[in-house]
């Protein structure tokens, strides 16, 4: 059985080798210790997340949106409309109106984690805290995908999963198949378009090789892209963060990941 006052100790010595050995013990093929270490990694994983700061809903700004949606009406931005529908013999409806409202300037994410390569301790244990750091700086607007051959869903961007839980699944995967990694961007620009913020935001962690489609025209469609590499293997994932205009960082291990996530947004 794992020893939490040991493991907080450790944890405080060596943090990514702690998370990387308690996410490596959630596949442990012992039924009870399996099960403690998932309760203990979701505790870790999330305490651990908090280094990265929640982003602000945003405050309040006024913002033009058709009179249909409510609002305030303002007439001088109406005014082209309103001549229109009269110089056309009609009186102006709804759609020829603008309406000022006030709108907050917040965020939504996306996290798509590639898993197709080897699933090890030390890459779950990132994987885990960036769906958590993301849980924290977007708490009503994120989804978490998974791809490889296909795209799994995690977390949709409707859901109401708490991180705790998002956590464990992360954990839970395993690496296999073929990369697709066009698909799933694709998937996650789908899943960001129901999103309400101005500001929607695809978090790619991942090491950008592909075995079929070439992703960088879909790359490219994505409103904001995110890269988060693995420690010496990001060479691919920086040559297509540079041609679509991405931002980009190779993680040191799950412990730097919030912060790291915090800077690049």
């Amino acid at each position: 059985m794992l020893h939490e006052l040991a493991l907080d100790r450790e944890l405080s010595a060596d943090p990514d080798a702690t998370l990387a050995m308690v996410a490596d013990l959630v596949h442990a093929t012992d039924e009870t210790l399996r099960a403690h270490a998932r309760r203990l990694a979701a505790r870790l994983v999330i305490d651990r997340s908090r280094a990265g700061r929640p982003v602000r809903a945003g405050t309040s700004r006024p913002r033009n949106v058709p009179a249909s949606r409510g609002g305030d009406l303002d007439v001088d931005a109406s005014m082209e409309g309103i001549v229109t529908a009269r110089g056309e013999g009609r009186p102006p409806d709804l759609d020829d109106l603008t309406a000022r409202d006030w709108g907050r300037q917040d965020l939504a994410l996306c996290l798509l984690v590639d898993a197709s390569g080897s699933m090890n301790g030390e890459r779950l244990a990132v994987a885990a805290t960036v769906a958590a750091a993301c849980a924290l700086r977007a708490p009503v607007q994120h989804a978490v995908l998974a791809f490889a051959g296909d795209v799994r869903t995690i977390r949709p961007l409707s859901g109401v999963d708490p991180a705790a839980s998002v956590v464990d699944k992360v954990l839970a995967l395993r690496g296999h198949g073929v990369t697709r990694l066009a698909d799933g961007l694709r998937a996650a620009v789908g899943e960001l378009a129901a999103a309400r913020a101005h500001r929607r935001v695809v978090v790619l962690l991942s090491d950008c090789r592909h075995t079929d489609e070439d992703p960088l025209a879909v790359a490219r469609t994505v409103p904001e892209l995110v890269v988060l590499a693995p420690r010496e293997d990001s060479e691919q994932a920086a040559a297509l963060a540079r041609a679509a205009g991405a931002r980009w960082a190779e993680l040191d291990g799950a412990d730097s990941a919030p912060a790291l996530l915090r800077d690049l947004l």
